[in-house]
């Protein structure tokens, strides 16, 4: 497979037993297609368990006498298909990932489900190659941004939900956020979002995520309102 090394450096880790990787990254379209080829299902499931574990141990450490509910949802998220699908584009996985024809024919390389699945075999994939530590590591490192903004905003509204409860008092309208630009490369992405009422564009905020683009713009969006 060509391009490896520009994904280990990426990744931040060169790999021992570089067919780990590979296995990682090859979905069960290109398994099915290729009869001798193994998908990264198991090493999915395997990421999915040490990721539980890393953000479970993230939240128990850093938030200490919250609620085992209040910790479920922090975890949910965190871990959650778009932000792991954020990370593996700023990773470039959809460069490297390999599919079958007719899934590269339906824009698989951009699919979140597939970028997201892929980002936790890599992550078991480290830590096969390597040990706990080292994937933990790379969790932190990469899900840093969501991990932090979840946690920050425990136990106080975020800006969605404070301009949500102001303007259902007053309106039945529908509440809705757009992505409406992306600028940046991949690994580097910033997105631009809108919150709308109906089809009166209340705020406009940009962020690293598209989570905390929609954040910003309902916080301009109050902004304006108050």
């Amino acid at each position: 497979m060509n391009g490896l090394e520009e994904l280990q450096n990426n990744l931040q880790y060169k790999f021992n037993n570089l067919s780990l990787l590979e296995n990682a990254l090859t979905h069960t379209s290109y398994s099915h297609e290729h009869n001798n080829t193994k998908s990264n299902e198991r090493l999915e499931f395997l990421g999915d368990t040490i990721l539980n574990l890393v953000i479970s141990e993230k939240i128990y450490m850093h938030v200490p006498e919250i609620s085992e509910g209040n910790m479920s949802k922090i975890r949910a998220t965190i871990i959650c298909e778009d932000a792991l699908y954020e990370a593996a584009l700023k990773l470039n996985y959809d460069k490297f990932i390999m599919l079958g024809i007719g899934e590269e024919k339906l824009g698989g390389r951009k699919k979140a489900s597939i970028l997201a699945d892929a980002f936790e075999a890599v992550l078991a994939a480290i830590y096969l190659d390597s040990d706990f530590n080292t994937a933990k590591d790379f969790v932190l490192r990469n899900l840093s941004e969501f991990s932090e903004e979840a946690i920050g905003q425990l136990g106080q509204k975020d800006h969605k939900t404070k301009l949500q409860e102001i303007l259902q008092k007053d309106s039945s309208e529908k509440i809705s956020y757009e992505i409406i630009d992306e600028k940046g490369p991949d690994h580097k992405k910033e997105y631009v979002a809108i919150v709308k009422l109906g089809n009166k564009v209340l705020g406009q905020g940009e962020g690293n995520s598209k989570k905390e683009a929609e954040q910003n713009a309902a916080d301009a969006a109050l902004k304006k309102l108050n």
